[in-house]
């Protein structure tokens, strides 16, 4: 409990200190109850980037001209990135719906006593959702299956479709999830409901394999959901694919800079891999040309994996959760930098 710090007595009131309405600037797409419970907490300023045209993405010194405006004091933002002047003002909250909030400068934030919230697996569902839609489209050759009647190809070449699309069972198979945060965890269930066996690697979550070659050969697919940092950059490469066995489906929805786009395509010519399924490229499109965009055994989406409103709505859950947490005097469940709560500054603004 905060509560010998923040003297903020109902954590139902809008109001802040000396009787003052609190006012949120939020930019993240958001909805549901958590929308609803929001806007009980605070005026709330609703502007979703993704319903702007053109978009817009704001970097620090564009939000806190907004946050003037709008006299805010608190901030909400998926996309934005939140530094610099931001900081300068006195603001109750920060938070990111965002199971990392990298685009956070965290450490200005914790300098200047703003508290920062995150909302970790948000998307968890619908991203282990849409790895399971890739797996079976690219095992079950959904994709060309589907290009063949739209085109009036059912009988291409003179064959018939259950020759050409002859795929494999998912039940008995094996996968490998490299990465074993919240997607990984509820992707792992998803398969073994499949009928699937599972092992899972990652030398920094306790129940998961420290050893990433036997888990990538003994699997028949190969799943990515770690996170982008300096040692995981370009991790999976030649080397990697070359372990996974022969016609075996490679899957990443996490993000591009996880595997060396060049040795994808080289395992993928050779037939080492007999499919992939991406939902993420670097600047979010691939260029003109590019290998993969011939390949009918790889199924493409453009970053799509957290794009539910389910994701919208939980996010906005945790975000007011949170917040009344915060404005009760209690400790945040999903707070960065918990030790600004008893910083100097935090309690000052808040007393």
């Amino acid at each position: 409990m905060l509560g010998q710090y923040c003297s903020v007595p109902d954590a139902s009131s809008p109001y802040g200190r000396r009787g003052e309405r609190h006012r949120a600037f939020v930019t993240a797409p958001m909805r549901g109850p958590g929308l609803d419970k929001l806007e009980q907490l605070a005026e709330v300023v609703h502007e979703p980037w993704t319903d702007q045209e053109p978009l817009k993405i704001y970097d620090g010194t564009g939000l806190a001209k907004r946050l003037a405006d709008e006299g805010a004091d608190i901030l909400v933002v998926e996309a934005d990135f939140v530094d610099g002047p931001v900081f300068e003002l006195p603001l109750l909250a920060v938070a990111a719906t965002r199971g990392d909030p990298n685009n956070v400068a965290v450490a200005q934030a914790t300098a200047a006593g703003v508290p920062v919230l995150r909302t970790p697996g948000r998307n968890a569902d619908a991203v282990a959702e849409l790895a399971i839609g890739l797996l079976i489209a690219v095992a079950r050759a959904v994709l060309p299956a589907d290009r063949d009647v739209r085109e009036l190809e059912v009988f291409r070449d003179g064959t018939i479709p259950y020759q050409r699309f002859r795929g494999w069972e998912l039940a008995g198979r094996n996968a490998a999830i490299i990465g074993y945060g919240a997607v990984g965890k509820a992707l792992e269930w998803r398969l073994r409901g499949l009928g699937m066996g599972v092992m899972a690697y990652d030398p920094y979550v306790a129940g998961a394999g420290h050893d990433l070659e036997a888990a990538v050969r003994g699997a028949d697919v190969v799943s990515l959901h770690a996170a982008v940092t300096a040692e995981t950059m370009g991790f999976f490469g030649e080397e990697q694919f070359a372990w996974m066995r022969p016609g075996s489906v490679f899957l990443n929805t996490a993000r591009a800079k996880l595997h060396d786009m060049d040795a994808l395509v080289g395992a993928l010519r050779s037939g080492q891999l007999g499919g992939a399924g991406l939902d993420h490229f670097d600047g979010e499109v691939l260029p003109a040309g590019h290998p993969l965009l011939a390949m009918y055994n790889v199924v493409l989406t453009p970053h799509i994996g957290g794009a539910t409103i389910d994701t919208e709505a939980r996010g906005a859950q945790m975000v007011a959760d949170d917040l009344e947490r915060l404005l009760a005097g209690d400790v945040p469940l999903n707070i960065v930098n918990p030790e600004v709560l008893g910083s100097p500054t935090f309690l000052e603004r808040n007393r």
